[in-house]
């Protein structure tokens, strides 16, 4: 018996979905047909049980292309994923106020947006660029160099300002406990500020090309650059520049995060013994089904076999690492989180603050009407999603959050 459920229309390749169990809405349904009409689509979409609606292409969801891209499917947040590492720290060494540990977390990494009215400076963004993140940016310097001479509109971004910095939104820094009480760290971000430039310039560019040739679409967001043609190549080392400056910035991040806990602790950690970083919003070229193909995987992780990857929860549930079975049917994917089920909007409108209270009351975390719209509800439940694809993935650790920063 299969694992997942086959949504096929006449003239169109197929969608496999791994949502057994979980809620799959019509609108992603339908958006996964429209993507599934391309003509460039190899063998079918795959579709995580994360799914749920996004703009232009469903997040939670695989594409594999022959000979064209789809800059939209990749989405704007390219590169965006989570990083995770174990230490040498058990739950008995952190302290019984971990609200300062919170705090040594949020004055080391920059989080959040200020409004523009209020302050010169963002604060989610670097002011005098510390020498490190200054140093780090040299690895990324020449290839942005190349690619604002080609694309000037790139250039008016933030980037090294952003290099080392949270963001907002979903994107998160957690202290988490597995089921030895162990602590990890873990977090989400991706390339922020400029990796959004890229992102928004391209797919402007490839709506630019389908009027040019004067090509219809299901959905304007499905407009794409063709192999060969004028933008396909920079388009394709823009990703991977980004996603670069994704994993990095991570990295920073993840060291300051335990600079800052070294400090509050006032005892060196170890956090080498296990690392996973892992993109969950990109695009790679891959060999699947004898064919060599870019794969998109808009919110799903690579799961290869043996490949380690991180699926979290929500800010009050619990998370995964995981490693990949290696099934060739889901393109080697898995999902990447939870899954909204309510939109930020309709998070606000329905859920009370005492409602999100008592939802995290056990985390050490925001509890304001700022982050109802990130409240666990808002999210499918993370034991189902997970159920539902235990056919692409192998749970290792669970972990439960004890400390979370949101931007």
């Amino acid at each position: 018996m299969s694992r997942y459920q086959v949504l096929h229309e006449v003239g169109s390749k197929p969608v496999k979905a791994w949502t057994n169990g979980v809620p799959f809405d019509e609108n992603s349904k339908q958006q996964l047909r429209n993507v599934a009409t391309m003509p460039f689509i190899h063998q079918w979409i795959a579709a995580m049980p994360d799914v749920h609606f996004g703009k232009g292409a469903t997040i939670g969801s695989v594409i594999a292309t022959d000979g064209a891209i789809i800059p939209a499917a990749v989405g704007v947040d390219i590169g965006c994923g989570m990083m995770a590492v174990k230490t040498n720290l058990m739950a008995a060494d952190l302290p019984d106020n971990l609200g300062r540990v919170r705090g040594g977390i949020e004055r080391a990494v920059p989080h959040g947006r200020s409004k523009r009215n209020r302050s010169r400076h963002d604060h989610g963004a670097w002011g005098d660029i510390p020498e490190a993140v200054g140093h780090r940016w040299g690895a990324l310097a020449g290839d942005f160099d190349w690619l604002c001479e080609k694309h000037p509109a790139i250039k008016h971004s933030n980037n090294v300002k952003h290099l080392g910095t949270l963001g907002t939104g979903n994107h998160f820094i957690e202290l988490c406990l597995d089921e030895s009480q162990q602590v990890w760290v873990m977090l989400h971000s991706g390339s922020r500020g400029v990796g959004n430039r890229i992102g928004t310039y391209f797919i402007e560019l490839a709506k630019k090309e389908m009027e040019r040739w004067f090509i219809q679409l299901p959905d304007r967001d499905l407009a794409y650059l063709s192999e060969g043609s004028q933008h396909f190549g920079d388009y394709v080392k823009a990703v991977g520049w980004a996603q670069s400056f994704a994993r990095l910035n991570r990295e920073i991040m993840m060291d300051a995060v335990l600079a800052s806990l070294a400090h509050e602790l006032q005892r060196p950690i170890d956090a080498t013994a296990q690392v996973v970083n892992c993109h969950h919003n990109y695009v790679a070229k891959e060999r699947h089904y004898g064919k060599d193909v870019l794969v998109t995987r808009k919110g799903a992780v690579r799961a290869g076999l043996g490949d380690w990857g991180i699926i979290p929860g929500s800010m009050g549930a619990r998370s995964f690492i995981v490693q990949g079975l290696g099934n060739e049917e889901s393109f080697c994917s898995c999902s990447h989180g939870a899954g909204r089920v309510m939109s930020r909007t309709e998070a606000k409108r329905r859920v009370s603050l005492q409602e999100h209270h008592d939802a995290v009351s056990h985390v050490e975390c925001r509890q304001d009407e700022g982050v109802i719209d990130e409240t666990p509800s808002a999210y499918k439940d993370i034991d189902a999603v997970m159920a539902a694809q235990s056919d692409l993935v192998e749970i290792k650790h669970t972990l439960s959050q004890v400390v979370c920063v949101k931007g």
